[in-house]
């Protein structure tokens, strides 16, 4: 939902002229709000997803505007335009991904406790982000290192050990031992999705997030970060740029992804994104990250709510649907509008929308 060149939303009502959500902004420019539209040069600044996550997404992460510049100028093909691409994703059902990497303790438990794992970081690597433990710097650089290096292997040499990895906990599970001080739950269920792939290595990087439905994760520039399972929203910054280096099938660029990561340790509660009630509105939820681009506001209207009024705001929005029915009126709208789960509605600058429950 939004009006990216290669996704521009298409427009329901056939009795507007306009096709796509692109050709109406670009027809009505003031829609956007001056604020916007001046900032934004009359282009919607955000994507609007829902994402149902079956099989893992891509480890990636996605460049600042400086980057994505240069990646754009250089290989046009694979990074097609010059936005960054800031996001966050809120869960709709239980949600799964992996973000950041880990605090020190556990990586360094892991490569002590997973020796296929140490195998592909190398001994030498590994002492030295041992020694680097209390030293913020040095701790970053020595993460670096021993990232790269996994990532960097030779195929031979990580699939031979991600082999033996897979046939040992297999082998545990079968006898019924605990497999949870190898991440062996996630490590087969990532191997069964992409077998042979870097990428099942990373869980022993990666924090692991379960988000509960309402809760959110903000992925800024530079965040690796993989989703793993269930049911979200996602928003972010128009752009399609992405560096991926594993659990795809899509281009990889190893390089630039072990370049550009923030390699700062951080515990996985540092990376729940937490939203604040309005104080204007009870009903309203704000989800406002440190970017320009956008803020998702999660509106829950009481069953015993007779009408309710999605304020004017002075920017552009986009309403979605997730539950529940209503009748939804505008001053701006050619008739009234019947919304169902999954109804999408583009919302103008400085407009206000009447619901009303389907019940009444």
């Amino acid at each position: 939902m939004g009006a990216h060149p290669k996704g521009d939303a298409l427009i329901k009502d056939n009795r507007i002229s306009q096709r796509t959500l692109g050709q109406w902004i670009a027809d009505f420019p003031g829609c956007l709000g001056s604020k916007v539209k001046d900032t934004f040069h009359g282009q919607l600044p955000f994507l609007f997803k829902v994402l149902s996550v079956k099989t893992a997404l891509s480890i990636q992460a996605h460049p600042n505007r400086e980057l994505a510049a240069r990646l754009h100028a250089q290989f046009p093909e694979h990074y097609p335009d010059n936005n960054h691409k800031p996001e966050m994703a809120i869960a709709l059902t239980q949600f799964e991904g992996l973000c950041g990497f880990r605090p020190m303790d556990e990586i360094l438990g892991f490569l002590k406790k997973v020796p296929e794992f140490r195998a592909l970081v190398g001994n030498e690597a590994a002492e030295e982000l041992q020694s680097a433990d209390g030293d913020p710097g040095r701790t970053s650089l020595a993460l670096k290192k021993c990232f790269t290096r996994m990532m960097n292997c030779e195929k031979k040499l990580f699939v031979d050990q991600l082999n033996m990895l897979v046939k040992r906990i297999s082998e545990e599970e079968a006898a019924g031992k605990d497999t949870s001080g190898s991440n062996g739950e996630l490590l087969l269920r990532l191997h069964s999705q992409y077998p042979g792939d870097i990428g099942c290595f990373s869980i022993y990087f990666l924090n692991r997030i379960l988000l509960q439905p309402g809760e959110a994760m903000f992925l800024g520039a530079n965040e690796p970060h993989a989703y793993l399972s269930g049911d979200c929203v996602e928003c972010m910054a128009c752009s399609d740029n992405t560096v991926r280096a594993g659990l795809t099938p899509k281009y990889i660029d190893v390089d630039t992804l072990c370049e550009m990561l923030n390699y700062s340790p951080a515990p996985v509660s540092a990376k729940l994104f937490p939203c604040v009630q309005d104080n204007a509105d009870p009903c309203v939820y704000l989800y406002d990250p440190p970017v320009p681009d956008f803020t998702i506001m999660r509106v829950q209207i009481p069953v015993s709510a007779r009408q309710y009024t999605v304020s004017a705001l002075d920017s552009a929005g986009i309403l979605l649907v997730i539950d529940g029915e209503a009748v939804a009126t505008s001053a701006a709208a050619l008739s009234d509008i019947t919304l169902t789960p999954g109804s999408v509605l583009f919302i103008s600058a400085n407009e206000s929308v009447s619901l009303q429950p389907a019940l009444y």
